[in-house]
């Protein structure tokens, strides 16, 4: 694919944009299932949501992070598990382009390939001839079900020197799928758990984990690869939380006409100077949150064009950013199911949902506002970062 090829920003957002019936109408389906739905994961192939990381030269689009941001939170306008599913599947993506080129033409040698992965050194590895054998257990692997790759972390053991973690590249036919994802949100992720039992990963497939969080690996010419992995994961995940947002004023403003406010004289809940309140309240933070989601984008962006080092602060700024968007989008979408009334607790009103949703965002460990903001904070105190993941 050459770049006169790769669609316009404006374009693949109207894709995004045109799913939203198609994603709605399987959430459910999702949900009760705890797994995209096929005809959905069909739908973001045809669209080319999975080649939006993927190289030109595999017939990818290398979009950038400004792109990938609105096309994330379109997708999770629809339907959040699909907004979650399809930005995650970005993040090992992107870091699967660290690898040697030998490597990445067997991983991206089916088109529409999947990867999915976790940053969880929960696992142990030996050296072994060749590479190495792995055991463990790895968690929240969104997506696992439709991908055909994964990127395990292990800690290597069992050689000269301290043990280190290192990333590997397995297929998924190599690991044991445990279906254990029961959970009060982001339920249509289908994000089980993976098991890898004396599993042999040929050398050429494992990096050390800091040359992948420092970046600008194999295809360091290509400005998309180049910054740190921390500000491209912060940034290709917070058009999730920015999505759903919008998901909420778009599920409340859908139902207002029709509602009053029972147990009052308010026969139309929108004459209600309390309901004025709140969807400003809403509407202002969903703004908040979408500066600093795209601040967060141009940063990524700007400093990949340059090819400019990251300060320490500007790593901290990238979480902060997260947070930040995460805990706007959070408090617009609680101001929002509060005024629902009773009648939202059905499970077939798309508030509940979304409400359940953004909360399990929340407590992402990377994207906890809490914990981003005192990673900022600490880092304008001049300490040291207590984290390798900045």
């Amino acid at each position: 694919m050459s770049t006169t090829d790769i669609p316009s920003r404006e374009e693949l957002v109207r894709r995004a944009a045109d799913l939203a019936p198609l994603l709605r109408k399987h959430s459910a389906w999702s949900e009760e299932n705890r797994r995209l739905h096929d005809e959905t994961v069909e739908a973001l192939a045809a669209a080319g949501f999975f080649k939006l990381r993927t190289p030109v030269r595999h017939g990818g689009y290398e979009v950038d992070t400004r792109t990938l941001v609105d096309v994330t939170a379109e997708l999770a306008r629809g339907d959040g598990s699909v907004g979650w599913t399809a930005a995650v599947h970005t993040i090992p993506t992107w870091m699967a382009c660290q690898f040697p080129s030998h490597v990445q033409d067997e991983v991206f040698a089916e088109e529409d390939v999947r990867l999915c992965g976790t940053l969880s050194p929960s696992a142990m590895a030996t050296p072994a001839d060749g590479g190495a054998i792995v055991n463990g257990k790895w968690g929240f692997i969104s997506g696992a079900h439709h991908s055909q790759w994964q990127e395990i972390i292990a800690i290597m053991v069992g050689h000269e020197g301290e043990p280190y973690p290192i990333v590997a590249l397995v297929p998924m036919s190599d690991l044991l799928v445990v279906d254990d994802w029961r959970t009060s949100g982001l339920c249509g992720t289908g994000s089980v758990s993976t098991v890898a039992k004396d599993l042999f990963v040929p050398a050429e497939r494992i990096l050390p984990l800091p040359a992948v969080l420092s970046g600008g690996g194999a295809d360091a010419d290509a400005a998309i690869y180049r910054p740190p992995l921390l500000p491209v994961a912060s940034a290709s995940s917070v058009g999730v939380a920015l999505g759903m947002a919008v998901a909420a004023r778009e599920a409340f403003f859908k139902r207002l006409p029709d509602r009053k406010i029972t147990y009052t004289s308010y026969e139309r809940q929108a004459d209600a100077p309390l309901t004025h309140f709140q969807v400003a309240e809403a509407a202002v933070k969903t703004d908040q949150a979408r500066f600093h989601a795209h601040r967060l984008a141009d940063l990524v962006d700007t400093k990949a064009a340059a090819g400019e080092p990251w300060a320490l602060e500007e790593r901290a700024v990238a979480r902060a950013d997260l947070g930040v968007v995460c805990r706007l989008a959070k408090e617009a979408v609680d101001v929002l199911a509060t005024a629902s009334g009773g009648s939202s607790i059905y499970r077939d009103i798309p508030i509940q949902r979304i409400t359940r949703d953004v909360h399990a965002i929340n407590q992402h460990a990377l994207m906890h506002p809490d914990t981003n903001a005192e990673l900022y904070g600490r880092v304008l105190c001049g300490l040291e970062p207590n984290t390798l993941y900045i």
